[in-house]
């Protein structure tokens, strides 16, 4: 394989990686927003970006190290700590547009955080 053909993959694995992130983004707000009414799976996500599942899963892991779940997880601590911050929203109404039941959206958070979504809260608060 000559220098560009290698160049023009690593060009495409961050393109990939980099739509993926977006995507993320933009369907993690639509959800938050009602627009969505809930999480899609990797495979989707893979075939709204018009790649392969494993392709999809490959490329993000080879480029960050990381599964494309661990950033979708990240990305959902993400907003449900800036809900619980910035808003008023109780733990349960927020596990709710999170698409969580109450239970296993403390249990996700704690794994994540280290602390449930109430002591976060309380240590956080703006």
């Amino acid at each position: 394989m000559n220098n560009k053909a290698k160049q023009d993959i690593i060009k495409r694995s961050k393109e990939i990686t980099e739509n993926y992130f977006l995507f993320l983004d933009r369907h993690i707000a639509d959800v938050v927003s009602g627009k969505e009414n809930s999480f899609m799976e990797i495979n989707q996500i893979a075939s709204e970006l018009f790649i392969s599942h494993k392709h999809l899963t490959d490329t993000v892991q080879k480029e960050t190290g990381n599964h494309p779940c661990h950033f979708y997880d990240l990305k959902i601590i993400d907003e449900a700590k800036r809900m619980l911050s910035e808003t008023d929203k109780s733990v349960s109404e927020i596990a709710g547009i999170l698409t969580y039941d109450p239970s296993n959206f403390s249990k996700f958070f704690k794994r994540f955080v280290g602390q449930t979504p109430g002591q976060f809260r309380i240590e956080n608060k703006k």
